[in-house]
């Protein structure tokens, strides 16, 4: 992905986020109890009886509050949001400054933890060719695998949309095929789940 490329994204997001300040337009989410959803399906991660403290990775962090949707469950982990908004990430440290948390624009700002989950990272395409795209998020996602030790989540729009209701500078995902890429390349242990009433898939990887 050219700079030239990666720049438009910061530029969408930032936008968004002086557009709409801290709330769940402010990241592109049409609601904060849709961002909520999302986040509700990405920490099918977590191993459901493991209460260990662990280290997490978000990725497309915005803002930061997966911060807060995960503290309503959990009290010892590291996090470490990431983004490529210098906007989001001068707003995410200002506003959640405890030894706990870290924020920099790359993985390898961060190095490898436990987890990582990214919400909504590869929706927006806008005029960027599918094929250069689809090439942008397999790579992406091999970082991910790289960097998540134990595992992974994250999520696309579904190739399943409703057509009248898609839009042209969006990126809508076939479910099947990122399965089955991620089972033949990252694990054996992979979950797709697309039954929480969003026009998304969201796909656990399982170290």
């Amino acid at each position: 992905m050219s700079k030239s490329i990666i720049k438009e994204i910061e530029n969408y997001y930032t936008n968004k986020i002086i557009e709409n300040g801290v709330s769940a337009q402010g990241v592109d989410w049409n609601s904060k109890d849709s961002q909520y959803l999302r986040f509700q399906q990405l920490i099918k991660i977590f191993p459901a009886d493991d209460k260990a403290s662990f280290s997490i990775i978000d990725f497309g962090c915005g803002y930061g509050e997966f911060i807060n949707y995960l503290n309503q469950y959990h009290n010892d982990f590291e996090f470490y949001g990431i983004d490529i908004s210098d906007k989001m990430l001068e707003i995410a440290r200002s506003t959640f400054n405890g030894v706990n948390y870290t924020f920099a624009k790359s993985l390898a700002d961060v190095g490898h933890k436990d987890y990582l989950t990214a919400s909504g990272v590869f929706n927006v395409r806008q005029n960027i060719n599918e094929k250069v795209w689809l090439h942008y998020i397999i790579d992406t996602l091999t970082s991910f695998n790289t960097f998540a030790s134990k595992g992974f989540s994250f999520n696309l729009l579904t190739s399943y949309s409703d057509k009248p209701f898609m839009k042209d500078y969006l990126y809508y995902a076939d479910p099947l095929f990122f399965f089955d890429y991620c089972k033949k390349n990252f694990s054996r242990n992979i979950a797709l789940i697309h039954d929480y009433d969003l026009y998304e898939f969201t796909i656990l990887v399982r170290k």
